[in-house]
């Protein structure tokens, strides 16, 4: 059984439950220096990218690496090579006596964030002088044997963006192109620039980066994407990197998913990749167990590569990425965590400039179609409507690949225009 219609089954033995909006203002910041992975032109979208397989799936690497490396100071890695905040471990709901313990052992104590909507407790332990956070976690978990604890994993876009942006044209005006009921959708990315014309009439309520504006390239594109079919109005944009090395870090990711739940925004677009984390699924399936819909990005490590998450969570939705003949990307994940395929491909989106475009490619830009879809269908958090509205989109979904569901199509591809498979 696939991995969502598992889950609809197991949602629906479980219920749920609130909040009010926050408008951040923005204010500019100077330009950030960690830039998301760019490609050559000539890969984007017309070229024999299955000779570049081995380029495409492995970004996410190169993009570890780089950072690791040009960030020593504030990052390592675990013993699977994945990106981790430099000495610091995450602790779910830790009890005093634990904690007590733990800074007895000269742990220190950095933030404690509660997200009550969710019904976590996050709290950011440094480890001890010259310890690793390896070496840290294995020692909290000797400490208290009982507790969850897990590294700060840090967690990277999973898409890349053409490097030079085609001719700005103009924008048309979502107000005027209105075709639906307008809707709200939470985007869990980097920082977006709402001044762009693709944004002209759509509300944007912010979070993170203490109120201040960091817009990245990558949010901005999948933002565009969201609004593209000019019925959604209203963006709850979370920043999770603030143009920091520690961008990303699960801790973060945890905090905008807790701001999401508390405004109830019932549609959540996370273009984001990463490993399997304690702390993350503990908050995936919170919100899950509340009626959310979350739908994530699956990556692009290659129909090999061991599955991602959040997309491989019980209850996300995880989508894959086809070009504009309708086949799934080389570079794009396989697996049961794919649940519908959308265009990522051979398609443009705004970049961080007033009015201009870029070509993009990746499964993070697939899968604000399918955000953008849900939330016209589902308003508010819900679990006794959640699994009706996944299911009406399995049928609505164009079946790709082999007969049925599969690991590559997942249900098959939506968002498609009319006329698409003639």
């Amino acid at each position: 059984m696939c991995k969502l219609a598992a889950a609809i089954v197991w949602m629906a033995c479980l219920a749920a439950g609130a909040a009010q909006a926050q408008l951040v203002p923005q204010v500019q910041l100077p330009p950030v220096s960690v830039p998301p992975v760019k490609v050559p032109g000539a890969l984007l979208p017309e070229s024999g990218v299955g000779r570049d397989l081995g380029a495409l799936a492995g970004a996410r690497l190169v993009r570890i690496n780089t950072l690791a490396r040009e960030h020593r100071a504030e990052l390592d890695r675990d013993s699977r090579g994945e990106l981790v905040v430099r000495a610091e471990v995450v602790a779910i709901d830790i009890t005093e006596a634990a904690l007590k313990r733990a800074l007895v052992d000269d742990f220190r104590l950095k933030r404690t964030q509660e997200l009550p909507d969710l019904g976590v407790k996050v709290s950011v332990l440094q480890t001890p002088a010259g310890w690793s956070a390896s070496r840290g976690l294995k020692r909290l978990r000797k400490l208290d044997p009982d507790g969850i604890y897990d590294f700060n994993h840090v967690y990277l876009d999973s898409g890349i963006v053409a490097e030079s942006t085609q001719p700005e044209r103009p924008s048309e005006s979502p107000a005027a192109a209105a075709t639906a009921a307008s809707r709200r959708v939470g985007l869990v990315d980097g920082g977006v620039d709402a001044a762009h014309a693709d944004f002209r009439g759509v509300h944007f309520e912010s979070y993170g980066c203490g109120g201040q504006s960091v817009p990245s390239e990558h949010g901005t594109s999948v933002a565009s994407i969201l609004v593209a079919r000019h019925s959604i109005d209203t963006i709850f944009a979370a920043d999770v990197y603030c143009g920091l090395p520690t961008g990303g870090a699960v801790d973060s990711v945890a905090a905008a998913l807790g701001w999401l739940a508390r405004e109830r925004v019932a549609v959540i677009n996370v273009s984001l990749v990463g490993p399997r984390n304690a702390l993350l699924e503990r908050v995936v399936n919170a919100l899950v167990v509340r009626g959310f819909l979350i739908v994530a990005a699956v990556g692009n490590d290659g129909p090999a590569a061991p599955p991602l998450f959040p997309a491989s969570y019980d209850g996300v939705v995880g989508v894959t990425a086809v070009d504009s003949r309708h086949r799934a990307l080389v570079e794009a994940c396989r697996g049961q965590q794919v649940d519908f395929a959308a265009a990522g491909a051979d398609i443009e989106a705004a970049t961080h400039s007033p009015a201009a475009h870029a070509a993009v490619r990746g499964t993070s830009f697939a899968a604000p179609v399918v955000a953008a879809l849900l939330a016209e269908d589902f308003s508010a958090p819900d679990p006794s409507r959640r699994d009706g509205v996944l299911a009406q989109w399995m049928s609505r979904a164009t079946d790709l690949g082999k007969p049925g569901r599969d690991d590559v199509y997942g249900n098959g591809e939506v968002g498609a225009p009319s006329g698409a498979y003639k």
